[in-house]
């Protein structure tokens, strides 16, 4: 196991932090112990990483719509990147484990080290504040944000969603759109189609909110 007080003072943490070795704390090992898990603070640590994620993508991509910004993030927060990023770490070498899941090396499969990572950025959200648990988010992850963020899918969701239901030989989307509101302050909805995928959005213009529901779509089909 790595020196954990090493992974504290690298997180901005004190070295003896016992919100840090709970998040390395698999429910394996609490079972066996009788301590307390890190699922609490892998729940925490979901919201806390998306906040982050979101919260920087509007402020470093202000021409971005909520669509785009969507598929960008679902780019960045999800198991295979997190996994990458508590790699990187070293996070499997410092987990508690079970003797069942070290036997089985679950030291290495990536639901494990995701969730570690979301679990250690709840406790420096609890420990240190929201500034210091986004800014490690954001160490880790701004080159993959920048990265998903020059994709062209995200600038031209419904092109690429039209293209890819002609390459798997499915009907074009199918946008129904529905507006609210007083006629000063409109807002539209739009629910696209494709496939089993279903996904609406809202948006100023009917324009805008086909944009935003295609590029919710995308970001399913794409990484179904």
């Amino acid at each position: 196991m790595r020196d954990v007080a090493a992974l504290a003072v690298r997180l901005g943490l004190a070295p003896g932090s016992a919100l840090l070795r709970q998040a390395l704390t698999h429910s394996s090992y609490a079972a066996e112990h009788d301590v307390e898990s890190n699922e609490r603070l892998e729940f925490l640590g979901d919201a806390v990483v998306g906040l982050a994620v979101a919260d920087y993508i509007i402020g470093r991509f202000p021409q971005v719509n909520e669509g785009a910004a969507s598929v960008i993030r679902s780019r960045v927060v999800n198991e295979d990147s997190l996994a990458d990023v508590a790699r990187r770490l070293g996070l499997g070498e410092s987990m508690r484990l079970g003797r069942g899941v070290v036997k089985e090396r679950g030291a290495e499969r990536a639901s494990l080290l995701a969730d570690a990572f979301e679990a250690v950025v709840a406790a420096v959200y609890l420990e240190s504040g929201y500034e210091a648990a986004r800014d490690v988010v954001v160490h880790h992850l701004e080159a993959a944000i920048v990265d998903a963020s020059r994709a062209a899918d995200t600038l031209d969701a419904k092109t690429r969603l039209r293209r890819w239901c002609e390459e798997q030989g499915l009907p074009a989307p199918d946008y129904e759109v529905s507006s609210s509101g007083p006629s000063h302050d409109v807002t539209f909805r739009a629910t696209v189609r494709v496939g089993d995928v279903v996904a609406s959005a809202e948006g100023p213009s009917k324009k805008r909110a086909e944009a935003n529901a295609a590029a919710l779509a995308w970001g399913e089909v794409d990484n179904a």
